[in-house]
């Protein structure tokens, strides 16, 4: 029988009390989240299942240097399982950059990142350090002042990624090794925006006309179509007869709109894990980058981002938006 009254009433005060408690229980785990830990937990995993398929593929995080401390700060002790997952790590901005491109880094945020990068470098990780300069002296400062602190730097003077530097004329430390292992690399071209080449071949014809040991590149072409094994493999032969290392990026803390993954009912209704949109990168958008949905969709199975650029036979990723704990903190 349907009971009604003071009885309704008591149940209805229980019942709201309860929602509201498990409610607040919520939201206090939400905040009492470890969002670094949470992002070293991601690595790591992408770590172990890549390298139990390619024992050798090349793990390297770019930027949130931070999460090689076991507390984050400079003072703690080194994260020793998170050391030991990656092989690298890249690091932006630190002599030139961080405030605007072609002038200095303040020197307080250069000393702080590479209290971290000491971490990283003295626990056998390589440091690739890309500098956003264009003035040819500053690009021979970063080169000379990253050389001296142990790091395989970058002078990019385009920030968007998009072109081969003209300068210097002959590339840093340019050698005619066959490079193996990201350990016996001594320069490197980033490279991730393809845009200004007509076609892949054309694309495939520069970096081949360069003489870099490792080339950080996307894993899809200006059209969204594939990069595959064979060209990757085109790829490798540098102009002097040495060979590269190739590195695929993913982004990992921000979902990007022009991604295969990316669905359309997601402009209208977007899932429970993505955040608003990146307002200096448009069509990017941040991800609780520890949510499984999300995660399902880096690495993990045949149609994931990882497995693709598996597939396609690179010899590493470069992992980016690893600092997206910041953006939660």
């Amino acid at each position: 029988m349907r009971k009604t009254g003071p009885y309704l009433l008591r149940f209805s005060l229980f019942f709201l009390i309860n929602a509201m408690l498990i409610f607040l229980s919520c939201e206090q785990t939400e905040d009492n989240r470890d969002y670094k830990q949470e992002m070293r937990d991601f690595v790591i995993g992408i770590s172990e299942y890549a390298k139990s398929l390619h024992p050798d593929f090349a793990i390297i995080p770019q930027n949130g240097a931070e999460l090689v401390s076991s507390t984050g700060e400079e003072d703690g002790q080194p994260h020793s399982t998170y050391l030991g997952a990656i092989d690298g790590n890249g690091q932006e901005d630190l002599y030139y950059g961080y405030d605007r491109d072609d002038k200095s880094t303040p020197e307080k945020t250069t000393s702080y990142l590479k209290s971290f990068l000491e971490i990283s470098r003295e626990a056998g990780n390589v440091i690739l350090v890309t500098d956003y300069c264009s003035t040819h002296s500053n690009m021979d400062d970063s080169y000379e002042r990253n050389g001296s602190d142990g790091y395989i730097s970058f002078s990019a003077d385009h920030r968007e990624l998009d072109n081969i530097p003209v300068y210097p004329v002959k590339i840093n430390s340019e050698n005619s090794n066959h490079i193996a292992s990201l350990s016996q690399v001594e320069n490197f071209l980033y490279l991730i925006n393809p845009e200004q080449y007509s076609d892949r071949s054309g694309f495939i014809e520069a970096i081949n006309s360069t003489n870099y040991d490792l080339v950080i590149m996307d894993l899809f072409f200006n059209d969204g179509s594939e990069f595959t094994s064979e060209e990757v493999d085109l790829l490798r032969q540098k102009e002097n007869g040495g060979t590269s290392f190739i590195i695929a990026y993913m982004s990992i803390g921000e979902a990007e709109d022009y991604r295969y993954y990316w669905k359309d009912a997601w402009n209208t209704s977007q899932p429970s894990w993505l955040e608003r949109e990146n307002p200096d990168w448009k069509g990017n958008f941040k991800v609780k980058y520890w949510d499984e949905e999300w995660q399902n969709i880096i690495f993990g199975n045949e149609d994931s981002y990882l497995d693709k650029i598996l597939a396609a036979g690179f010899d590493g990723v470069y992992l980016d938006i690893i600092d997206a704990f910041e953006f939660f903190e």
